[in-house]
């Protein structure tokens, strides 16, 4: 069983924090990872993606904590939500750390009164589908590195190889298949799945085969502007059902839009997200893309190639010891940045991503954007791009081959 880097913060949560709430997409990992930490430690496991434990649970909450002792694994918590309320009343008799990990497959941190009634109480890490270094059993740490320095290392310089990362995605099942069409056959059949059994967990939704077609045109707009006008114009869904529409399609962790960055906080609100899906070997098969489409259609691949750079740095931010959020940023006349990290000291690293084996200086017009708006702020800019080396081009602006990310 490939290593998870974010074991460690789970695991450390568990030492001073009743509850810890492992969250994700279905077949990223979750119960892999909690069981392998149950049979360790001992624990209870238990699952309510089984009808019988799930129709208990549903029965009688408190009785069925009772039958778990003091320490449990429960997964799929957000099938029982019931199950959230009966946690808090166990915790707060008897307040010893480590007395349950949850996981769930929908964020249940959206759902009503859930938030509330576990504050302070439990600790929230989120899985991913595998990242590239984890992929390699590598503890991937570009994160903590590029606010430190410019990393300085040498790319497999393969666009081959650059594209089967992105076409494979990181969902565990997915990467063991070599055969572009049986991937593709999973990964359809995964999406059936999570929105026919998914979404009854978290909404009501009358024509539900909105949902795949809405999910597609996502995939096709990747790394653009989220338009809520346009979006209805094309799907003929109004305004207001494709915004609950949306909000489901993240609720259940196929969607994550990326929030605009901002100098002034209170503007960054008003900044319209960019469309990511959860993983690009989904995308590219929303879109219909392959190998040979995405070496000879850079128009596509293109975009898909910086969702996966946002994937992978979002995945690396759940374990990295910077604490950061990742925004993109758009300046008033049209400069942008693919990817901004913003640690919690309000240092700023910007991050550009090119398909292309060379880069020029104009390549960096929207980092020299950001760094006037960042200011004292601004620590680097990178440009990711499919080379061989890294190569400074000016202070603390630089272009780093795309293996940097998990080398």
């Amino acid at each position: 069983m490939l290593r998870r880097n974010i074991s460690h913060s789970l695991q450390e949560s568990m030492t001073d924090t009743p509850v810890s709430l492992l969250l994700g997409p279905r077949q990223s990992g979750k119960s892999t990872l909690v069981m392998s930490i149950a049979e360790r430690e001992g624990i209870t496991y238990r699952t309510l993606d089984d009808a019988t434990v799930m129709s208990a649970a549903a029965t009688d909450p408190v009785g069925f904590l009772r039958s778990l002792g003091d320490r449990a694994v429960i997964d799929e918590v957000q099938r029982v939500p019931e199950l959230l309320v009966a946690i808090k009343t166990s915790v707060d008799e008897k307040r010893d750390p480590g007395r349950y990990i949850l996981t769930g497959s929908s964020n249940i941190m959206t759902l009503p009164r859930i938030s509330e009634s576990l504050a302070g109480r439990m600790e929230i890490h989120t899985l991913r589908p595998f990242s590239q270094g984890e992929l390699g059993n590598k503890n991937d740490r570009f994160v903590d590195t590029v606010f430190e320095e410019i990393p300085d290392t040498e790319g497999e310089h393969s666009k081959e190889r650059l594209i089967a990362r992105v076409l494979q995605g990181g969902f565990p099942e997915a990467v063991t298949r070599t055969s572009h069409k049986r991937r593709n056959a999973w990964f359809s059949s995964y999406i059936s799945t999570v929105l026919s059994r998914d979404v009854r967990d978290v909404a009501r939704i009358e024509y539900i085969n909105d949902l795949p077609r809405l999910l597609r045109i996502l995939a096709a707009r990747t790394g653009s502007l989220l338009n809520y006008s346009e979006l209805s114009n094309s799907t003929t869904i109004t305004q207001s059902t494709l915004k609950r529409y949306i909000k489901i399609l993240e609720t259940i962790f196929l969607f994550e839009p990326l929030e605009a960055w901002a100098s002034n906080r209170g503007k960054r609100l008003i900044k319209s997200p960019k469309v990511h899906l959860i993983d690009t070997g989904l995308a590219a098969m929303m879109i219909g893309l392959d190998e040979n489409k995405a070496i000879e259609d850079q128009l596509s691949f293109g975009p898909l190639l910086e969702s996966f750079v946002v994937n992978e740095l979002r995945k690396q931010i759940s374990w990295s010891a910077c604490d950061c959020r990742l925004y993109h940023y758009r300046s008033s006349s049209g400069k942008e940045v693919d990817a901004v990290l913003e640690a919690s000291d309000s240092r700023v690293v910007g991050i550009e991503v090119k398909s292309t084996a060379s880069v020029k200086s104009s390549d960096f017009q929207g980092l020299r954007s950001l760094k006037d708006d960042a200011g004292v702020r601004f620590v680097r800019g990178i440009v990711f791009y499919d080379g061989k080396m890294t190569v400074n081009f000016e202070d603390n602006l630089a272009a780093v081959p795309f293996s940097a990310l998990w080398s």
